[in-house]
């Protein structure tokens, strides 16, 4: 197939909704070990390590005992490696954990579509924006603060061994499948903001795409603008699902890029906008490519050096389990 027919919005929307399909499928399966976990089956079902994946607190801490002791953390590990794989991510191609993995960055994108359908899209000053950029840095650095500079390495150990840590992905299970009230009313209360502010959860909130921003920031790939071919027609700034100004950059350098390459597609000039990694002209579709490749080289990686599954039996599971769950 040639660029013509598989542009960057095709190419980033089927990678999104087999992501977002096999999150569905982990779920189904997670959902399947806490239901024997918790004796409501015989069935025996292992828990898919890909869920660990939404444990980033969890892996946070894991990163610091690694990086200070050369421990791996066994009862999560793969929470681990993909912790370390969508860092290493950010850090060659951008936020492309954010602009083609993270299904509520795939949901988010879809109200906003709906938004712009409805004509509900606002454009945000720009002195706005900034100020509501600040919150997701403040809890991010809130994270950092108790879990990096206050925690020592022993009580790091001392939680991760913890029951309520080997059951940390079944708490997380519950409590989708039973939100509070309040939570639903902070999930509509985003949904609707959402209509209105492109993908406001993704920009002012989420602390791990603060994260990864920050790394991206370090990246050697990015959107490229040649200025002496630009019309200035806005086309790339109205797409950006982080609204970023692509139009008034030379390169876009912006902590906010997902790499999604959306501004390429729409452009009318050919080759005003480029994706270049080391300054040098590559196909759009590297970045969501070569993140790909980087999340399954760890994958491999951890499946070859047993940094993978967790070492915890399914008896020691289910009793933490019984424990947590059935009092």
């Amino acid at each position: 197939m040639s660029q013509k027919i598989v542009t960057p919005h095709i190419l980033r929307r089927v990678i999104q909704c087999l992501f977002l399909l096999f999150c569905l499928f982990i779920g189904y399966r997670l959902f399947q070990h806490f239901i024997w976990a918790t004796g409501q089956s015989s069935v025996f079902v292992s828990k898919p390590p890909s869920v660990e994946a939404f444990l980033p607190i969890s892996a946070l801490m894991a990163a610091k005992q690694f990086i200070l002791t050369k421990k791996w953390d066994m009862v999560h590990p793969a929470g681990l490696t993909l912790f370390f794989a969508f860092i290493w991510m950010a850090l060659l191609f951008r936020k492309s954990f954010c602009g083609y993995i993270c299904p509520v960055g795939f949901i988010s994108n879809l109200i906003e579509q709906l938004g712009r359908k409805l004509r509900l899209q606002k454009e945000l000053p720009a002195r706005v924006e900034r100020a509501l950029s600040v919150p997701k840095y403040l809890i991010l650095s809130g994270f950092v603060y108790f879990i990096v500079f206050n925690m020592s390495t022993r009580q790091i150990s001392s939680f991760l061994t913890l029951p309520y840590n080997y059951v940390a992905d079944s708490k997380m299970l519950t409590f989708f499948l039973a939100p509070s009230g309040t939570t639903l009313i902070v999930i509509a209360i985003l949904a609707v903001l959402s209509l209105f502010i492109r993908n406001f959860w993704c920009r002012f909130l989420c602390p791990y795409g603060a994260l990864l921003g920050l790394c991206s920031t370090f990246s050697p790939t990015a959107i490229t603008r040649d200025t002496g071919s630009c019309i200035s027609c806005g086309k790339c700034r109205k797409i950006c699902p982080s609204a970023i100004h692509v139009d008034k950059r030379k390169t876009v350098h912006s902590p906010e890029c997902v790499g999604c390459a959306e501004c390429v597609g729409v452009c009318p000039v050919n080759d005003c906008l480029t994706v270049r990694t080391f300054n040098k002209k590559v196909p759009f579709a590297t970045i969501a490519i070569g993140g790909i490749c980087v999340l399954l080289a760890f994958y491999g990686i951890a499946i070859a050096t047993g940094h993978w599954y967790s070492n915890a039996t399914p008896e020691l599971i289910r009793k933490f389990h019984m424990l947590i769950f059935n009092k």
